[in-house]
This record gives C-alpha cells, sequence and structure tokens, in this order.
C-alpha cells in the first residue's frame, strides 16, 4: 500500500476515443493521419436560416449503444454519459482492467471533466414544462443531467470504489481532470484512474448560445473547411460533441501487470487568467503560467519539447494570443531555424521541413475534430500520447492563408513523421481557466 508521501511514475494503458472522427480510437487515429475532417451542417428545423450551424457530430450506432448501456438505463442518461461510457468501455478493455482483473478497487477512480452537461434534458424540461406543467416532468431529470452522474455511471459500471468527481472548468475541463487524476496517482492517493472528458450540446439551443455570442464559425462553404485554426481566414469554432478517456496506472503496477504504456504523464499546470468571463488576458499571463508551471511539473526544460496540441480554436481572439503565448515560453525554440521571416509561410514552409528539424511543432488536432468544449482536453491529450507512440505529428488542415499573427510551424495539411520525445497538450477555457499536460514517450 503505498502512502500520499510517495511520489509514483503515473502511465497511460488504455485509450478510448469516441469522436466525430471514429467512434474509437483507431478510427480516430487513422483519420487524425490522414488530415480527415469530421465536420458537417446542422440541418434542423428550429435553426431554418440560421448562420451558425456547423458542427462535429459522434456517429455512432443503436448497437454500440446497447453494447455499453441497456435501452433502459439509456432513458435514464444523457447523451454525454453514452459517449463517456463509449470512450469507457474502450480504454478499460484495452487496458486489461475488466471486472475479473483482480486490482483493488478501492484504489480505483474517476475524473471526468464536463463543460456543458445535460443541456438537452434541461432545455426538453423546460419546454415540457413549459407545456404540460410541472406534474408531467420524468424524475430523473436531474440525474440525467448533472455533470457528476458521468464519472458516476463508469463508477458503477466498473465497481470503482476510489474517488468519482466531475471537474468543470469550460473548455479547460477533460484537461484538468486528467491533471488532478495524475497528481492522485503520483502522491498516492490512488494505484489507477479513469480520467478524460465527455461532452454533447449540439442542439439548438446550445448552437444559438454560442452563436449570438459570435463564438461559432459561420463558415457558408464546404462545412470540412469550416475549422481553420491560424488561417487568416477563420471565423469562429466548430461545436462538436465526443468523449476521450484514458486509463491512468501507477508505472511500477503496469509493468508488474505486463501492461502495454503508450505514454508517461510528466507534468501538469493550471492557472487563472483572472481577467474576463469569456476572453484570454491580452498578454497571455494564465496561458503561459499554466505552459511553465507543467515544464517545472515536469522537470524539463523547455527545448525537450518536441510536439504541442495547440488550444488551436479557429477563433479570432484564440489563435494570435496562442501564439504569442507558445513564443513567450519557448522563444527560439519554437521558431524554425531556417526560416528568415516566418510570416506567411504557405509556401516557403517546406523549405525547413526535414528529419533534422530541432524547432517544436504546433498543430490544431480541432482542424479535424471540431471544438468538443470540456471533451477537448481528454481526446486531445490522448492523440498526444498516440504522437508520441507512433512518432507522427497531427497535422493543422484547411491552413490555406496563415495569419500573419500566426506564423509558426502548425504542420499544415499533412501529418508528419518526427522524432518526438515529449508532447504538450493546452487547453483554455471560458472564465480564464487554462490547464496544460505534458506527456513522455514510453
Amino acid at each position: 500500500m503505498s502512502t500520499r508521501n510517495n511520489v509514483h511514475e503515473v502511465v497511460i494503458t488504455g485509450i478510448g476515443l469516441v469522436t466525430p472522427l471514429g467512434t474509437n480510437t483507431q478510427a480516430t487515429w487513422e483519420n487524425i493521419v490522414a488530415g480527415n475532417s469530421g465536420l458537417s451542417r446542422f440541418d434542423h428545423p428550429d435553426l431554418e436560416g440560421y448562420r451558425y450551424r456547423n458542427v462535429g457530430l459522434v456517429k455512432e450506432t443503436d448497437e454500440q449503444r446497447n453494447n455499453i448501456l441497456s435501452p433502459k438505463d439509456q432513458k435514464k442518461t444523457d447523451r454525454f454519459i453514452h459517449l463517456a461510457l463509449m470512450a469507457g468501455h474502450e480504454a478499460m478493455y484495452d487496458a486489461g482492467l475488466d471486472q475479473q482483473n483482480p486490482i483493488d478497487r478501492n484504489r480505483f477512480g474517476v475524473h471526468v471533466g464536463v463543460g456543458v452537461g445535460g443541456l438537452e434534458t434541461v432545455s426538453n424540461a423546460a419546454l415540457t414544462f413549459d407545456k404540460r406543467g410541472p406534474k408531467r416532468l420524468s424524475p430523473f431529470i436531474v440525474p440525467k443531467a448533472i455533470n457528476n452522474l458521468a464519472p458516476c455511471w463508469l463508477s458503477m459500471q466498473w465497481n470503482l470504489q476510489g474517488p468519482s468527481i466531475a471537474v468543470t472548468s469550460a473548455c479547460s475541463s477533460g484537461a484538468d481532470a486528467i491533471g488532478t487524476a495524475f497528481r492522485a496517482i503520483r502522491n498516492g492517493y490512488c494505484d489507477y484512474m479513469l480520467a478524460g472528458g465527455t461532452e454533447s450540446g449540439i442542439i439548438p439551443l446550445g448552437i444559438a448560445a454560442f452563436g449570438n455570442m459570435r463564438a461559432l464559425s459561420s463558415w457558408s462553404g464546404d462545412p470540412k473547411q469550416a475549422s481553420r485554426p491560424f488561417d487568416k481566414d477563420r471565423n469562429g469554432f466548430v461545436i462538436a460533441e465526443g468523449s476521450g478517456i484514458i486509463v491512468l496506472e501507477r508505472k511500477d503496477l503496469a509493468v508488474k501487470r505486463g501492461a502495454h504504456i503508450y505514454a508517461e504523464l510528466a507534468g501538469y499546470g493550471t492557472t487563472a487568467d483572472a481577467h474576463h468571463i469569456t476572453a484570454m488576458h491580452p498578454e497571455c499571463r494564465g496561458a503561459v503560467s499554466a505552459m511553465n508551471q507543467a515544464l517545472a511539473d515536469a522537470q524539463i526544460d523547455k527545448t525537450k519539447i518536441n510536439y504541442i496540441n495547440a488550444h488551436g480554436t479557429s477563433t479570432h481572439m484564440n489563435d494570435p494570443l496562442e501564439t504569442l503565448a507558445l513564443k513567450k515560453v519557448f522563444g527560439e525554440h519554437i521558431i524554425p531555424k531556417d526560416s528568415q521571416n516566418t510570416h506567411g509561410y504557405t509556401h516557403a514552409i517546406q523549405k525547413y521541413i526535414s528529419s533534422k528539424q530541432t524547432h517544436a511543432l504546433v498543430s490544431s488536432t480541432k482542424s479535424m475534430t471540431g471544438h468538443m468544449l470540456g471533451a477537448a482536453g481528454g481526446v486531445e491529450i490522448a492523440l498526444s500520447a498516440l504522437a508520441l507512440k507512433h512518432q507522427i505529428a497531427p497535422p493543422t488542415i484547411n491552413l490555406d492563408n496563415p495569419d500573419p499573427a500566426c506564423d509558426l510551424d502548425y504542420v499544415p495539411h499533412k501529418a508528419r513523421k518526427a522524432k518526438l520525445e515529449y508532447a504538450m497538450s493546452n487547453s483554455f477555457g471560458f472564465g480564464g481557466g487554462n490547464a496544460v499536460v505534458i506527456v513522455k514517450k514510453a
């Protein structure tokens, strides 16, 4: 039995991904590497004529849902819980920690990040209340909708009796859930954690709420081109749904049982801008501080980072400010050495792409998945671990005309083979929350 005074190494031994690119990890990763988009147009009568209808939907089958939750229980759970259970099911079997595995379930916890939770359940309940009165409301509305029922259902399904906690920090939720789970194992409170994020808010109410903030993309062309981080023609993020759940484990226990190890968790930083309810700090102080905290936590120099999965939302505000934050943290390490002028590098970039590249690569996988809000960090940390495993940096698609203020090597259009030892995943949320996780090659 470990004690809280011990410091343990923590590894990823299972990955479950349910995204607009696929309903499992393999399909999602293959589409990421191929540079495919999972985005489409949301056709709904309540949104007819509305500008903001580009979305990233998960296209699972009834059979896939029924494999993890009975039709009866599906009626008691919102869609964000369904997606978490699908991703968690894959992660647990991938790790070889099914219910027959004789590990101490009291030392196995669940942390799941959720941004908006059961928005569809609450929206439908409000309509029922308005049209039919209070007596017609379902008694399951609250347990269907509240955020902590995602980790609750996972704990019940897998008999996980450690801490069961929902983390809500907007678009940083999934990353913060993994970061706090990492600390729980490292500091000796748990031996195993199921951690990540889940979200499903693609309903007319959710789209209109974000759309009227002018945060969403109003791209009128092919929806697959709507998410275009760092491109001068970007005009907002594409709202998406999905779930990314990983199994974290004490490294010594994973090695002892012969588990497959994807990557090691090395560091975590989390901060607040303390500035604005939606806008990033203009000097990126929170983002910079979170990245520096994560580097210090990992006890590595910034030059060790080879790949950065950027928050990269495709909004006018985020992309240049995140670029600025990266420059403040990494300095020359993030600037391609062969480029005299990286502004407008679209054609010039081939000149400094080589197997001997020494600068850190940056990309936004949201260009393909859309922005999964509270699930984004869970998915993107998993993709960062897969990038290390396969030694491939995912691309940023739709980067046709780079914004002059966004002048780093964003791996445009095509995935790139590269020597990757450490990867950093950035997540920044409304309210000024910043979460940064560093993973190390196994």
